[in-house]
């Protein structure tokens, strides 16, 4: 019973507070109707809890009449009408619409005020009285990009004239010299190539300190696949100094891929394999490089050893080095040696171009070295150049790489026996990752190549198929003096480690010695699963000639694990 009263008795008094808490009403006129209208559109807060928050509001809504040109506004003294309502009452008077700013033409550069305002004149310039703060903020930030980070802006000598025009002073404050990067300082990985903050990242001493341009560039560092930044950059200013602080770590850039194929040979029915090995070491040497070694050995007895070295800002210049060796051999039928050098140079983290030199050779492994065989002996030599853009989502484990772009020509010679002609070649490699949600994304890819020659040997041909180019035929069984292919999957993410994903690949090749002309289809599906080991991916496709029905027992499963160290 005295439990039950307690409790009566603490709601009661909870109640009665409540009860006596009182809300006051706020009501903010005009000295005429009009200006009542112009007060009522700012939406001010009517209801408060103490007088305190009225005062607030009031000055609250002054201000936003300063911005909206009514400098000259007036605020009676706040009247109390009764107990819970008060009245404040503005006299807006003029409305000023633009502020004529006068500036001292050495402080500032009239290609940052023509940014602003379209009207610079020698002395002054024109904005409007609603955009002045945003204007001198960009300004100010203009003048810090310039090596000036404690500058400082005022309006000074605000006044309206006869004329009824409101005029200030343009003031610059700024108590320090310019400030220019003395010393780049890393922290965590301080082996990284310093070569790729001058290059890559364009951030060098005695540049004009900018933390926030830094801080754009900076997360270029993510791009990387051998480095990341763990920190935001820091600045240590001194009297004499000014040193960056990054903060960065060195990532696993390793990887191992490799796959596993098999599938039914349409002759004999049995049951072949084929599958290939690709390493790709990256900065182990702390310059940058990469080094990629591919062998592959597919079921038509045709193997391709391969490898690349790029060596990145050679002797601290913005130019590089592509090196590839490539040796192909077919049965017993020919050999095929590609040798290439190219200078390339990052325009930036997205942008690179190539110059270079290609030489094949292939010798004809046949008895009879007879031309009527469409194998010969012959050599080429051809001058490339080459486009390549890319660009990496970093934040998504599977699908690192959001788009890519390279585009590549050759112009050169064949020589053959006694004979020189002339021959080209354009390749495109393109691919794109259209992200419609967080599990929701459409690969697209196209890849095409052309040769354009008078005469074609066989050993000079394009081969594709399997799955790095048309999914559903085997390893390199294709051969085309032109081809594109176009392979789209539609890709779910069920969780962050774990995809399914359907495919559709379509292609068209031209054989010139064979005098035809296909079309190719592939059809499947597969899954990708993130795992300790590496991203294990499973592809089941069924390819086809158009005008031929598709066969189960024509079925090709791939399957590939990349192993990051």
């Amino acid at each position: 019973m005295v439990k039950s009263f307690f409790i009566l008795l603490i709601i009661s008094l909870l109640f009665s507070r409540k009860s006596s808490c009182q809300n006051f009403h706020l009501k903010v006129s005009g000295n005429s109707e009009y200006e009542t209208q112009i007060i009522d559109s700012l939406n001010y807060l009517k209801i408060h809890i103490d007088l305190n928050s009225i005062k607030l509001e009031v000055d609250a809504v002054q201000k936003a009449l300063y911005k909206k040109g009514y400098i000259e506004n007036k605020l009676t003294p706040i009247k109390k009408t009764n107990d819970s309502t008060f009245i404040a009452q503005f006299h807006l008077k003029n409305k000023f619409n633009t502020i004529y700013i006068y500036y001292n033409k050495n402080s500032i550069s009239t290609d940052v005020l023509n940014i602003i305002s379209k009207d610079v004149f020698e002395d002054y310039f024109i904005v409007k009285l609603s955009k002045t703060e945003s204007a001198l903020n960009f300004i100010n930030s203009k003048i810090s990009n310039l090596g000036f980070p404690f500058s400082k802006l005022r309006l000074s000598n605000i006044e309206v004239t006869k004329n009824q025009t409101l005029t200030a002073k343009l003031i610059i404050e700024s108590n320090t010299r310019k400030r220019n990067i003395s010393n780049i300082i890393i922290k965590g990985y301080e082996k990284f190539p310093r070569s790729y903050l001058k290059h890559y990242l364009k951030i060098k001493p005695n540049q004009s300190f900018n933390l926030k341009t830094i801080k754009q560039k900076t997360e270029q560092l993510n791009d990387l696949k051998f480095a990341n930044q763990i920190k935001a950059p820091e600045v240590l200013f001194s009297k004499d100094s000014t040193s960056l602080y990054l903060y960065l770590e060195k990532a696993k850039s390793n990887s191992f891929d490799g796959f596993l194929g098999f599938g039914t040979n349409e002759e004999t029915n049995n049951l072949e394999f084929d599958g290939y090995l690709n390493l790709n070491l990256t900065n182990n040497l702390n310059f940058g490089e990469t080094f990629r070694l591919l062998y592959k050995s597919d079921e038509n007895d045709q193997k391709t050893f391969d490898t690349n070295l790029t060596l990145p800002y050679i002797f601290k210049s913005p130019i590089g080095v592509d090196l590839q060796l490539r040796i192909f051999k077919r049965d017993s039928s020919f050999t095929t040696v590609n040798q290439s050098v190219k200078l390339h140079h990052q325009i930036n983290s997205k942008h690179k171009i190539y110059a270079g030199l290609t030489n094949l050779e292939s010798n004809n492994l046949l008895t009879e070295n007879t031309i009527s065989n469409n194998i010969a002996d012959y050599k080429t030599s051809y001058y490339s150049f080459a486009y390549e853009f890319l660009k990496p989502q970093s934040y998504n484990y599977l699908f690192p790489i959001n788009s890519k772009f390279y585009f590549e020509t050759n112009f050169g010679k064949r020589k053959l026996i006694n004979e020189s002609q002339k021959q080209s070649q354009f390749t495109i490699d393109a691919f794109k990752n259209f992200n419609l949600n967080l599990k929701n994304n459409i690969y697209i890819r196209l890849n095409s190549s052309i040769l354009i020659s008078d005469t074609y040997l066989e050993n000079e041909l394009f081969r594709f198929g399997g799955i790095n180019s048309i999914r559903g035929f085997e390893e390199n069984s294709l051969l085309a003096s032109a081809f594109g292919i176009i392979n789209s999957e539609y890709r779910f993410q069920l969780t962050n480690s774990v995809y399914i994903h359907s495919i559709t690949d379509v292609a068209y090749f031209e054989n010139k010695i064979l005098n035809t002309k296909e079309k190719l289809f592939g059809y499947g599906f597969g899954f990708g699963i993130l795992t300790k080991a590496g991203l294990l991916k499973f592809n089941y496709a069924n390819g086809k000639i158009e005008n031929q029905k598709f066969k189960l027992s024509n079925f090709k499963i791939h399957l590939s694990i990349t192993t990051d160290f």
